[in-house]
């Protein structure tokens, strides 16, 4: 079984690495054939072979409005979803010609944030989107297919088995551990379901012709504010609104505050910063990589494949423990900041007994 799987992943690999030539070459083909100038740009300058390239990659790795399936055989490309048109009811302008307004030189790296302050609210989906629906879709049916029992409440089935075995694992070693027996089941549900959904989205990732959701920055980021609002949530609830904002001055005299107070709000911030941050950069940088060594084999030479494909096999070997792991280093230190949150009225009851 293991070589037969060694062979799928090699062969396909190979495959993939063969039609990123392929289609690399027919596009210098179609741009060296479009111009008058034979080998030459639209500037009048040579054909850049690395910048086509990276141009290629990054628009692979890019969030957009068009989900193109494509396959590493013959004839590579099969079709384009073009959401922005299925989903395009879902675009309202405050005023005519907003979203036709150039975006300002200060939003210029966030266009679509600078679209919607110039009165643009484009809610059509992209291919990350499309991505979370179909992993939560699957994680529906993967719920409903694990969920058989026998008369005594035990799992049937592998399946089963081994969704309870993560659940358990997530409860057990993760949420009970950081947050305490008392105040894990409250919280239990949302980490379970963090953890299947974030290992869902890297993992389809990797499926030829899908697209990493977790890759684009602003759904680690949603995921981020996710967490930081529920421990927020968790340390007023613990705390009380006195006890938590008392928290922020950490418990030093007054004069002190104006220094304290700043640095425990930043404190705040830079916890799901480091969440979102986390994953976003190891699961795109993971695709970069794997893109890069395929690469090449066109940049170079097709006899670079003897040493890209090897290296491209182990990279994404590699991705899929990195998919399993940081999901878990996602819910680990989530449940920790919740646990830090709970915390703040154990503090407080502490000292009053210590009083």
């Amino acid at each position: 079984m293991k070589r037969w799987l060694g062979i799928i992943i090699l062969s396909g690999s190979l495959a993939a690495g063969f039609a990123f030539a392929s289609e690399e070459g027919g596009h210098a083909e179609g741009s060296e054939g479009a111009g008058s100038h034979g080998s030459h740009g639209s500037h009048g300058g040579p054909v850049d072979r690395n910048t086509e390239t990276a141009e290629f990659i990054l628009h692979h790795v890019a969030d957009d409005t068009e989900f193109e399936l494509e396959v590493p055989f013959p004839p590579y490309h099969l079709f384009t979803v073009h959401i922005s048109d299925a989903f395009a009811g879902l675009v309202w302008e405050s005023e005519p010609g907003a979203c036709q307004k150039p975006t300002s030189p200060a939003m210029a790296s966030f266009p679509s944030l600078g679209k919607f302050l110039d009165g643009c609210y484009d809610l059509r989906p992209t291919k990350a989107v499309l991505m979370m629906w179909i992993a939560s879709a699957l994680l529906i049916l993967l719920a409903l297919a694990s969920k058989k029992r026998d008369q005594n409440g035990v799992p049937r089935g592998v399946l089963a088995h081994v969704v309870e075995s993560l659940a358990l694992f997530v409860r057990d070693e993760i949420v009970v551990p950081n947050i305490g027996k008392q105040e894990a089941p409250r919280y239990t549900i949302y980490l379970t379901s963090l953890f299947f959904f974030i290992l869902a989205v890297n993992w389809l990732g990797l499926i030829p012709g899908f697209f990493t959701g977790s890759g684009v920055v602003t759904v680690t980021a949603a995921l981020a504010v996710l967490t930081f609002l529920l421990t927020q949530a968790a340390g007023i609830r613990s705390a009380g609104l006195g006890g938590y904002l008392a928290h922020l001055t950490g418990g030093v005299p007054l004069g002190l505050w104006p220094i304290m107070i700043p640095v425990e709000v930043i404190g705040l911030f830079t916890k799901p910063f480091a969440l979102l941050i986390r994953l976003f950069a190891n699961m795109l940088g993971g695709h970069m990589v794997v893109f890069f060594l395929l690469s090449l084999i066109f940049v170079w030479h097709v006899a670079a494949a003897a040493v890209s494909v090897p290296l491209t096999v182990a990279i994404f070997c590699l991705e899929i423990f990195v998919g399993i792991l940081q999901a878990y280093l996602f819910v680990l230190l989530s449940s920790l900041y919740i646990g830090q949150g709970v915390a703040m009225g154990h503090h407080g009851h502490d000292e009053e007994h210590a009083h």
